[in-house]
């Protein structure tokens, strides 16, 4: 798989992958992350004009979206029962979606993050498990508890390819 910034050719194929994404995790046991709604089309179409914005891909087309966003994220500013591993410059993995047909998407993102920064940040649901097993699987070290815009929390990660406690 490879992975390109997305434009607006690929807006459509972006909002089918989260309808997807939402069913999946509604059916999975967690209905409260993303609800019906999240991410909503207008940030959708931020992400791609603020070029933040990633597109996954195959032979088959689009599989996969994420947004990699640099810099401080706000909601990142206070964490609970735990810390950051440090306090370096990151970049953040959010709004990642699969179209539930190709394999190893959170990994191929990681990677790329990963190969842009020597700290990526990323959270998540309590409730979804398939997410926490990827984000662990692929080296991300659980710091603690962070809360999102709306006041839910969400289960902090870090990596970094120098790990200092």
């Amino acid at each position: 798989m490879k992975i390109r910034k997305a434009t607006e050719s690929d807006y459509e194929r972006i909002l089918e992958i989260y309808a997807i994404a939402r069913e999946f995790m509604i059916r999975s046991g967690n209905p409260d992350q993303w609800g019906r709604t999240n991410p909503p089309p207008k940030l959708v179409r931020a992400d791609i004009e603020n070029g933040d914005g990633y597109v996954i891909y195959d032979e088959n087309g689009v599989r996969g979206v994420f947004s990699m966003v640099s810099g401080d994220d706000p909601t990142y500013g206070h964490i609970e029962g735990g810390a950051w591993l440090n306090s370096e410059p990151y970049v953040t993995i959010h709004r990642i979606a699969s179209d539930g047909e190709a394999h190893g998407i959170f990994a191929c993102a990681a990677d790329y993050c990963k190969s842009v920064s020597n700290n990526v940040r990323v959270d998540t649901h309590e409730k979804n498990a398939p997410m926490i097993r990827q984000i662990e699987k692929n080296g991300f070290v659980k710091c603690g508890v962070i809360y999102v815009a709306d006041g839910s929390p969400r289960i902090a990660y870090q990596w970094t390819d120098h790990i200092r406690r």
